[in-house]
């Protein structure tokens, strides 16, 4: 990751293995010191994040082509970075990773060179889950590789234009801070490549820019509309005074507002989009949020005067949300508006007709200045091109940029991960696959909608519950195909506000299963609902566990338009959790910041809200402790407050006391969650808006997990079979596969120059992976994964090697540096190597052509085994074992008959081959002595014996393998031998763990029978023949020719 060069001390001070230090209490503020435990990265570096996706796109509000370059796209996805196509959408790949990433608010390539690339920050579609940026970055080698360029307060940069003839200046939309007012918003000028900006544009302290645009005829006209926007947790409100549309025409030095002109709508205006026809300098169009006259409205004169001319609410509706309007590159009279469906108008803006990209929601355009047929549009679900004007796009099924809510598991094999997409609908997806990625057909849909928490019944993974924004909660029963609402209280309140609400349920309310009792289902409004009987009834066992504050129980939406879907619903119950070690335990946190604990199961409740906790706080994630009854963590985020500070908690009695707990994460890394390690206690992992954290001594430090991960916020995450899996909003689903390695740190040496980590159990299974891919997920791989840390390593000097053991310490395989066979390829650090299992398979010649054959080795059998890690004879060993897959119908003894076959088929094979390689080599020096002698008389005899070996062997080699094959296909003109139909034998076998049949054995005994006969055959030639050819060539007193 380049994210910042290190000071030498530092670097130093780093690279030792394992420090103990007396640190500062931070969280505490006190003088009081802390012993902390740490661990240097390198231990553990050959741990990383694996991408499991799904590929189905996330939300996207940044779109770009590149004039005159028909495949090439860019995107900005609004948690995720940055990416970029280069085959017209059918794949793309991240060019930010490394560099920065999150929400992206706007990508603009300069048109004078293409190379030029600047990235602001921020998304523009300011939902209850919007993430701000923290500026702007610049490319010169088209997205190769980045540097910052400034604006770090910024937060949202929805746009940014650039000046057609110079790369350099380039201007900048800024709305600011979205919670709470500040100077930092307007539109901002570069003229030297953003190595310094200066603000030209300022609306007020409320009101940042929203929209930008350059008329391409004449760069010294600007138009910029401003927008006063706010969140607060319980409100969005959209427009006021600061929201104008303003002109410059001597680029950016003056500015007047337009909005006030003749025409244009009056009182009070919301957020604002506006285009500029590239074919005529003069006609404008602007998208408007107003309560009495809002829609589209066009000026022919430069905005000096204007006309509405349409008010169809489905061009406005939701406009916070949208408002953004395009004139067409090609057509003056052509203009498209985004919204749920995009409009498109032919006649000016008059009338528009509705389109849908492959998903919906949309919130930008590019249209190609050569060709209006060919665009790219942004929405709900990412990027989508099209080349015909938007008759058909492209797919978003190839971007893993998902943004998610919660995260939790079932306990199929393979268990299966279920999220909330943002956008979409709720997902289970097999954590890996039996095949070589994690593909559409791993995923589906299950219970809930796009916000819901989500419950897998602990006696049936098929039995689901989801919630949805609303109250809305169904039970779906996979296997039968049934789903049904049970909402706690089925009174749907959209449109109204929270305050004339029976139950206040939040737009992501809780939902859990008690660890004790598999019947009981909690679900959570601002009071504690239980049901025992799957819905059918609901019962209350908590008063309002939140501060039930009216004057934040009011309808949203600001000035102009109402928005109420629950998201800002406040003083609800936003986290809860039962303690997985004593019955009627639960932990329960509300969004406006208090802390209730029960102890018998709801009859009493006790309000433990840590007094240090700041008010208003949002208790994000509450985590009990899985070794102690009375410790629980608490993770809180009060950024929708403007503060972006990280707050987590612990107690350890239960809640009378608590220690802040935050030492070492980043000022403004907020923390959504906090989890702990289910096998060592006080190891803990943090999720925040930049990334992730890791804790080896119960919250006292952290450290930065974030390893290969891209800079993405975390929403969720949870802890299963040694496993972390990571649930972010714009980056899909990431996962570490092994913790154990990180469980074994504390019992290692600290002066040890080898270490071998006990690998973790794996199974006897289907499947393949560890290949990325652009389209699917990474699948785990397959096999036996073995961690090793080498302090050093000397490609000339050091001989290292892995030994693959049975249990009896019989050697099964060897990997070695200096084995270019079995090669094993170290470096200094964290290393990691994968065994398939297999043992030693038959050999295979060069260009050997085959149908349907395997000559693999054979499957490990389920078992304990040993694996060692000798370096430079030096040898440490470590157990593991492999599991059978729970899936399989075949008992452990069948797969060692299997396994039995296999190798005794193999072993027929490998001697076969063998022989073949061997008559290859013996027929070659024949015929290159038949060649060299065929002139001399005194060579007649020996010629005319080395021919008839040559026949001999040749018989001998036809008979085992088909020689006339060589391509593919040839085996459907030639008959296949006796190694080919062997070879068709274990494959056929090893399609699953079965055992051979009675009939597989009489066919293997029948192939090898014969096989033996023409090995007997070629031994005779080999003992005999050849022994005499070479007595007779010695006797001739020839250069000797060795033939074996």
């Amino acid at each position: 990751m380049k994210y910042s060069t290190l000071p030498h001390a530092i670097l130093f001070f780093l690279s030792v293995l394992f420090f103990s230090i007396q640190n500062t209490n931070a969280q505490s503020r006190k003088s009081k010191k802390l012993k902390t435990t740490n661990y240097s990265s390198k231990l553990h570096e050959s741990v990383q994040y694996r991408s499991i996706g799904p590929f189905r796109g996330g939300r996207s509000a940044a779109v770009v082509g590149v004039a005159s370059q028909p495949k090439l796209f860019y995107f900005g996805a609004t948690g995720g970075g940055v990416w970029k196509t280069v085959d017209g959408g059918i794949t793309y790949e991240n060019i930010s990773d490394g560099y920065f990433g999150g929400s992206i608010g706007s990508v603009a390539i300069a048109p004078s060179d293409p190379n030029v690339l600047y990235v602001g920050g921020g998304e523009v579609t300011v939902r209850g889950n919007v993430s701000s940026g923290k500026g702007i970055w610049k490319s010169v080698d088209a997205g190769t590789t980045w540097t910052y360029s400034g604006l770090p307060n910024s937060r949202h940069i929805p746009r940014i234009v650039v000046h057609p003839k110079n790369p350099d200046i380039v201007y900048a939309a800024v709305m600011g801070d979205l919670y709470k007012p500040n100077k930092d918003r307007g539109v901002y000028k570069s003229i030297n490549g953003g190595k310094s900006w200066k603000k030209v544009l300022f609306s007020n302290p409320q009101a940042g820019a929203v929209e930008l645009v350059m008329d391409p005829a004449n760069p010294r006209h600007l138009y910029a509309a401003s927008w006063r926007v706010q969140r607060t947790p319980y409100s969005l409100s959209s427009g006021g005074k600061g929201s104008a549309l303003w002109k410059s025409t001597d680029s950016g030095a003056s500015w007047k507002e337009i909005s006030k002109n003749k025409g244009f709508a009056l009182g009070t205006l919301g957020i604002m989009g506006i285009t500029i026809s590239p074919l005529n300098s003069n006609r404008i169009w602007s998208i408007v949020e107003n309560k009495e006259k809002g829609g589209v409205y066009r000026s022919d004169d430069g905005g000096t005067t204007w006309e509405h001319v349409n008010d169809s609410r489905s061009l406005r509706q939701r406009a916070w949300y949208y408002s953004k309007i395009y004139a067409d590159t090609q057509d003056e009279d052509m203009v498209y508006v985004m919204n749920v469906s995009y409009h498109k108008s032919t006649d000016g803006g008059a009338t528009f007709e509705s389109h849908n990209a492959p998903h919906g929601d949309h919130h930008d355009l590019w249209i190609a200045p050569e060709d209006n047929q060919r665009m790219i549009i942004a929405d709900d679900g990412g990027a989508q091109v099209s080349y015909d004007g938007g008759s058909t796009w492209s797919t978003y099924f190839n971007q893993p940029t998902a943004q998610f809510y919660r995260v939790t598991t079932d306990n199929a094999f393979p268990y299966r991960i279920y999220v909330a997409q943002q956008d979409n609908s709720t997902i289970r997806i097999r954590h890996r696959s039996s095949g070589s990625s994690i593909g559409e057909k791993d995923w589906e849909s299950t219970a809930g909608g796009e916000s819901a928490h989500i419950a897998i019944d602990p006696l049936n993974n098929e039995i689901v519950y989801g919630g949805s924004y609303d109250g809305f909660l169904t039970r779906i029963n996979h296997e039968k195909k049934s789903i049904r609402g049970i909402n706690v209280w089925p009174d749907n309140p959209m449109g109204h506000g929270a305050e004339g609400m029976k139950y206040r349920f939040q737009w992501n309310f809780p939902i859990i299963f008690s660890k004790h009792n598999p019947k009981r289902l909690y679900t959570f409004s601002n009071q504690v609902h239980l049901t025992e009987n799957e819905g059918q009834e609901w019962k209350i066992i908590s008063p309002d566990l939140t501060r039930n504050d009216p004057t934040k129980l009011k309808s949203s939406g600001g000035p102009i338009t109402q928005d109420n879907t629950s998201v800002e619903y406040y003083c609800t119950i936003f986290a809860a959790n039962e303690s997985p070690l004593k019955e009627g335990l639960l932990w329960v946190g509300s969004d406006d910041g208090l802390i209730h604990i029960t102890q018998n199961g709801g009859k009493t409740w006790d309000n433990i809200t840590p007094k240090q906790l700041p008010e208003w706080t949002m208790i994000n994630s509450i985590e009990p402790s899985p070794f102690d009854p009375g410790t629980c963590y608490v993770a809180g985020t009060r950024y929708k407050l403007g503060d972006y500070s990280p707050y987590l908690y612990k107690t350890t009695d239960y809640g009378v006391t608590w220690k802040t707990i935050t030492n070492g994460i980043a000022q403004e890394d907020f923390t959504r969650v906090v989890r702990s390690d289910l096998s060592q206690k006080g190891l803990l992992y943090a999720g925040t808006e930049n990334g992730m954290y890791i804790s080896y001594d119960d919250g006292a430090s952290w450290k930065s997990f974030q390893k290969n991960l891209p800079i993405v916020p975390i929403t969720d995450l949870t802890v299963k079979d040694n496993s972390l899996i990571v649930a972010t909003q714009g980056r899909s689903l990431w996962m570490i596969d092994d913790l154990t390695v990180l469980h074994q740190l504390k019992s290692i040496s600290t002066e040890a120059k080898a270490i071998l980590f006990e690998p973790k159990y794996s199974y006897r299974t289907r499947g393949r992976g560890g290949k990325t891919s652009l389209t699917e997920g990474t699948n785990l791989p397959n096999g036996v994964i073995i961690h090793y840390y080498l302090k050093n390593y000397d490609v000339e000097k050091d001989l290292v090697e892995l030994q693959l053991k049975q249990q009896d310490g019989t050697l099964i395989k060897s990997y070695s540096t200096q084995d270019d066979k079995n090669k094993l390829d170290v470096k200094k650090g964290g290393n990691q190597f994968l065994w398939n299992t297999r043992y030693e398979g038959a050999e295979k010649l060069k260009e050997m052509i085959f149908w349907s054959a395997s000559f693999s080795g054979a499957k490990a059998v389920p078992g304990d085994y040993k694996v060692s890690l000798i370096v430079n004879g030096k040898e440490q060993e470590q157990p593991f074992t492999i599991l059978p897959d729970p899936r399989s119908e075949s008992s452990v003894s069948d797969m060692q008959k299997q396994f039995d076959f296999v190798n005794k088929v193999n072993q027929t094979v490998d001697g076969a081959h063998k022989a073949i390689k061997n008559i290859r080599a013996v027929n070659k020096k024949l015929k290159d002595f038949v060649q060299q002698n065929k002139t001399d008389s005194t060579a007649t005899a020996l010629i005319e014996q080395a021919k008839k070996i040559q026949k001999s062997l040749t018989q001998i080699e036809e008979t085992l393998y088909q020689t006339q094959n060589r391509s593919n296909q040839d085996p459907l003109n030639f008959p296949i031998r006796l190694t080919n139909k062997l070879g068709h034998l274990n494959r056929l076998i090893t399609i699953d763990d079965f055992p051979p049949t009675a009939q597989d054995n009489a066919v293997r005994l029948e192939l090898t029978a014969q096989v033996d006969i023409t090995m007997q055959a070629y031994k005779k030639i080999i003992d005999e023949d050849i022994i005499e050819f070479n007595k007779a060539f010695k006797k001739q007193k020839r250069d000797y020719l060795s033939i074996e």
